[in-house]
């Protein structure tokens, strides 16, 4: 017997599936599926939420000083002439950034070959008002305090009846 369900699907279709479903339950926290799909998401998705709870405090913190493009009260880069040529204007700021520890740098690296990129979208204009979210950064701030606690168990499965076109069984699987 195989250690996984095949879903009807060849190897690379079922890695796609799986990673799109994982990504949408990490990112929406609940989504409507297949009993056989969500069983298989499941074992995904914890492994994750595992790997960023034992990662989630490896890291220090770094002053750096960036060069910084200076911007005017409409947000648009301030230029001058040099030598007959338009320059941009920088200056020197300091910031404080996270510097991943080994091990935490491997654990996201991880997360990155699962966790498919996510863009959020604006109803309005939809090009300009586009954003991407860092999934493997939501896991680690927002996803994993919440389960320090917990020793597994992080999702649900809840079901909801059989599909009226096959009659596949329907479930809900969400994050406790």
């Amino acid at each position: 017997m195989a250690g996984y369900r095949k879903l009807g699907r060849t190897s690379s279709q079922r890695k796609a599936l799986l990673r799109n479903q994982v990504t949408n339950l990490l990112y929406y926290g609940k989504i409507k599926t297949t009993e056989a799909k969500a069983k298989e998401i499941r074992k995904i998705a914890e492994k994750l939420i595992t790997l960023a709870i034992k990662e989630k405090d490896n890291f220090t913190e770094v002053t750096v000083k960036a060069k910084v493009a200076k911007k005017d009260e409409n947000g648009k880069r301030i230029k001058e002439v040099v030598n007959g040529k338009k320059v941009t204007v920088f200056e020197e700021v300091e910031k404080t950034i996270k510097k991943d520890n080994p091990s935490r740098l491997n654990a996201r690296r991880k997360m990155l070959q699962i966790l498919y990129p996510v863009v959020e979208t604006s109803k309005v204009k939809r090009r300009k008002n586009t954003k991407k979210v860092d999934m493997v950064e939501k896991l680690f701030t927002d996803i994993a305090p919440k389960y320090v606690d917990r020793k597994g168990g992080y999702t649900r499965i809840i079901k909801i009846g059989p599909r009226k076109g096959d009659g596949a069984e329907e479930v809900f699987i969400e994050l406790v």
